[in-house]
């Protein structure tokens, strides 16, 4: 008799090892959540973060590279997980902005009464399935770690019960995600179909000898469908419509990591499809991916220019409409992969970009959370003379910001926004450099006029308790320790990056993939 041959080899569980324990400590969340006494609640929160810090500390046995699990036994290179460099950076943001998110729920899960088992089972398994996504290698555990990452998101969401701006968020995020998971599901079905393979090595090699021309047929409209569901995913322009009112509708914390994970999650998947799984459709997807750039990067900075300072909640609704734009930039290298013969090398501009942008993002986010426990509509106007109200909290917020918008002090920012350019000329898209010079000059008002009020006005914000209602009215208290940590943190981080940031811009120097 003949043995049965294994249908994959055995698991590596160190390479496994940063989703599998934040997976786990979200399972330990829950059945604690059963037996704490609701006194005792607030230990969820430090639990969970404790788990987020040592997944990420996990990560360190695999700086070695190359780790891959789930291989095929006849084909030993074409593996479903591997933890290789661009893996390793895109789980180490993630876990970073995960562990940032969770210092900054702390404080708001007690006072938002939100239920604090659900809450942390959620964030800690939209967690997982955003770190299982870098790595996954094949479209049907690509699908799967997006699902994870986005289905336990659209609940965290609305989890502010009784809350109509929630509910709506909640339910405009689950309808517009829904329609990109089932376009995307479309397209990988039609894929499957053409090449008879799911690893994004088999499919790619599967795209460039299709024998039949309805074949090669039914594969461009898988490519296309699958790109679609992706520009769902990272909010490209004209996908982007549910991010504002999503932004306003859940707890700030949320807000921000939906800001950053969410689009880590999005922009990873997006460059494993495209640089291994359709390098021979680069001629299509190339110049696709340079129009939605260009259009979300202007759709996103106009809106945000437009932003009425006295609206409430207008300064969640930039911050929004700010990601947006920053998305269009992150773009920019992905679409040059198109147009280079070493695709590979183009995608560490976005790789570079996504670390700066995700650390002083959520350090934004942050000091938005701060504003908001005594100023709950969050307008921009709140801010007006932060600085003499929390000198500190006002510093950190115009360092965030002018990172954001790429000026000294915050270098970082502004090495990520050449890299990024520079990208695109060495790849002949000079029209599309222009587009992203022309869009940083408009970001550049929005982002130091927001500035400008938080040191101008010094007097009006003393007299801002008198003026502004009971519930509004803006507290001398400590800062949370919780969320003062979250602060110190982003803030270390963009400055240290902003000394060096060679620690970031090294990875647009070499191929990660």
């Amino acid at each position: 008799m003949s043995s049965i041959t294994p249908l994959v080899q055995s698991v590596d569980w160190v390479a496994l090892a940063p989703p599998t324990l934040t997976a786990a400590v979200a399972l330990v969340v829950l059945v604690a959540d059963l037996f704490l006494p609701a006194a005792r609640k607030p230990l969820l929160g430090w639990i969970a973060t404790a788990g987020l810090a040592v997944s990420a500390l996990l990560l360190l046995p695999l700086l070695g590279g190359g780790r891959r699990t789930f291989c095929l036994p006849a084909h030993p290179e074409v593996c479903s997980y591997v933890a290789d460099p661009f893996a390793l950076v895109i789980q180490f943001l993630v876990l970073g902005g995960a562990l940032l998110t969770a210092l900054l729920s702390i404080d708001t899960v007690r006072d938002q009464d939100l239920p604090a088992g659900e809450y942390w089972f959620l964030l800690l398994s939209s967690a997982a399935g955003a770190a299982l996504l870098p790595a996954s290698r094949d479209l049907a555990t690509l699908v799967i770690a997006l699902e994870v990452a986005s289905l336990p998101a659209f609940a965290l969401v609305g989890l502010r019960r009784g809350d109509r701006l929630s509910s709506e968020a909640a339910l405009k995020f689950f309808l517009s995600s829904v329609a990109a998971t089932a376009v995307m599901l479309l397209g990988v079905s039609f894929l499957y179909a053409a090449t008879g393979s799911l690893h994004l090595s088999q499919v790619a090699h599967g795209l460039t000898a299709l024998p039949d021309p309805r074949l090669a047929t039914l594969a461009s409209a898988g490519v296309a469908l699958t790109l679609v569901g992706f520009a769902f995913k990272t909010a490209a322009a004209p996908f982007h419509f549910w991010v504002p009112d999503t932004y306003v509708g859940a707890p700030l914390p949320i807000a921000g990591y939906l800001s950053v994970v969410g689009k880590a999650v999005g922009f990873s998947g997006l460059i494993l499809v495209t640089v291994q799984g359709f390098p021979s459709y680069a001629d299509v997807w190339g110049p696709a991916l340079a129009v939605l750039a260009a259009l979300t990067m202007t759709v996103g900075n106009v809106a945000a220019l437009r932003q009425d300072p006295r609206r409430a909640h207008s300064a969640v609704r930039l911050l929004a409409w700010s990601s947006v734009g920053q998305a269009g930039y992150l773009l920019v290298p992905i679409a040059a992969a198109g147009y280079t013969r070493d695709p590979a090398h183009a995608i560490g501009s976005t790789v570079a970009y996504a670390l700066m942008y995700a650390a002083v993002n959520l350090g934004a986010f942050a000091v938005a959370a701060l504003v908001a426990r005594t100023r709950p509509a969050n307008r921009i106007t709140d801010y007006w003379g932060l600085y003499a109200r929390r000198p500190l909290a006002a510093l950190a917020l115009g360092f965030f910001l002018l990172c954001l918008a790429g000026l000294p002090p915050g270098i970082i920012g502004l090495f990520a926004k050449v890299t990024v350019f520079s990208v695109a000329v060495d790849a002949g898209l000079a029209w599309l450099a222009v587009v992203m010079a022309v869009n940083v000059v408009i970001a550049l008002y929005y982002y130091l006029q927001w500035t400008t009020v938080l040191f101008r006005g010094a007097e009006a914000g003393a007299a801002a308790p008198e003026t502004a209602p009971a519930e509004e009215r803006p507290s001398r208290a400590g800062i949370p320790a919780p969320l003062a940590t979250a602060i110190a943190l982003a803030s270390v981080l963009g400055i240290a990056l902003s000394g060096a940031p060679q620690l970031v811009l090294r990875f647009a120097s070499g191929a990660l993939l």
